[in-house]
């Protein structure tokens, strides 16, 4: 799709900026701090004409109502700039009611009681990756780390092979770069493909993992459909493969440099809830797209039908409306706002997994590395984009 920079007739001056979501030069690997300051002189609300053109808001309360009302704000589409026949992940691109049923198939998987039936074995899981490392006194902490641990989690719990796990990694990931219509649709033909495979694997060999529960599953009184099933699992395998893991990540380049912070989570593990939940207000990485479906007035600017805008829920958790002192990370905070995992009707159905993955990550850490810092000079490859990555971490201890 051609990019047009040129300033649409409804759009004031005023809230007309120059802002690239997947490539801005002014934002360093510091990827959080320097978006929280390039927007801290900006509207809460403004149009970018990058990537086809399309709306941007940094702003807790702005992206709580939108992302609460999908009449006017759909999830439907969530490529920038639009694509022609995009992806369909089921739950995420369905709005309410259609995505009920979905979502009800897939609770009792990600519910709370049975995140703490898995928790031994997201110790376990833990435990052992973390000790392949420890003796070593250094390591890239995303590639032997968190590129590992939730990921193996996942396909686990998925009932995927875990052999096949940095196949898989590098499909996530070359997803979350990808900027054209022609790579978004070459990488989903792949991954499809990839999951096809193991659902057709898992129809002939069922086990009690989550791809041959939803191969026996029903709604509105009929067998799920097989696309249907490579849609929920294509959603799955996105969200497993890279968003704790770079969450993770980049609070753990923070903690790296705080020493008197390790030294307090080592002595009072009793705090480290408070570190996840300050990491998941300082450190989300998703920025979601909706199309806006109907004209509306909103944040003193008019929004038309068929334009797209960016909810940057990383923001939210640094709107000072909301968390005093936004860019300091403060686990003694009196309360933790933030929308990290979304809201609504789209909120995030594994937010208690990735609670307890960090944390148990966490735990198991300092019993084996109480104390840790950078490898100087080292490049840790951040990006911009739907989802914010970084893609290396040499630490040392």
């Amino acid at each position: 799709m051609q990019q047009s920079l040129s300033r649409p007739a409804h759009v004031p001056e005023h809230l007309f900026f120059d802002f690239d979501m997947y490539a801005d030069g002014r934002i360093s690997e510091e990827v959080h701090r320097d978006f929280k300051l390039f927007h801290q002189d900006l509207p809460d609300l403004y149009y970018t004409p990058h990537h086809g053109g399309h709306w941007v808001t940094t702003s807790y309360d702005l992206i709580s109502q939108m992302v609460q009302n999908p009449a006017v704000f759909s999830a439907r589409e969530m490529q920038f700039p639009r694509i022609e026949n995009p992806p369909l992940f089921i739950p995420l691109n369905l709005d309410p009611p259609e995505n009920i049923p979905y979502r009800q198939l897939l609770m009792p998987f990600f519910s709370p009681r049975n995140v703490r039936q898995m928790e031994d074995n997201v110790r376990r899981w833990a435990a052992e990756i973390v000790d392949q490392v420890a003796d070593k006194g250094e390591c890239d902490f995303m590639y032997d780390v968190a590129k590992v641990f939730p990921v193996s989690i996942f396909m686990e719990f998925m009932g995927m092979p875990l052999a096949r796990l940095r196949e898989f990694r590098e499909l996530a990931e070359a997803f979350f770069k990808a900027h054209t219509q022609e790579e978004f649709h070459q990488l989903t033909e792949q991954i499809v493909g990839m999951l096809t495979e193991v659902i057709e694997q898992k129809r002939r060999e069922p086990d009690d993992k989550l791809i041959s529960y939803l191969l026996g599953q029903k709604i509105e009184g009929r067998a799920l459909r097989l696309d249907e099933i490579q849609n929920m699992c294509y959603l799955l395998f996105l969200g497993g493969m890279d968003t704790v893991t770079n969450v993770t990540g980049f609070a753990y380049r923070q903690l790296a440099q705080d020493k008197a912070l390790q030294a307090r989570l080592e002595k009072e593990p009793e705090c480290i809830g408070n570190f996840v939940e300050e990491s998941l207000r300082c450190f989300g990485v998703v920025n979601t797209p909706r199309l806006i479906v109907q004209d509306i007035e909103i944040g003193g600017a008019s929004l038309k039908a068929g334009e797209m805008i960016l909810c940057c829920l990383p923001m939210a958790g640094r709107d000072e409306r909301h968390n005093s002192d936004p860019l300091t990370f403060n686990i003694d905070r009196e309360k933790f706002e933030y929308l990290t995992f979304s809201k609504g009707p789209h909120l995030c159905v594994g937010h208690f997994l990735a609670r307890a993955e960090i944390r148990i990550l966490t735990e198991e850490w300092f019993k084996r590395v109480p104390a840790f810092e950078l490898v100087p000079a080292a490049d840790h490859g951040c990006r911009l984009g739907t989802v914010m990555g970084i893609d290396s971490l040499p630490l040392q201890w």
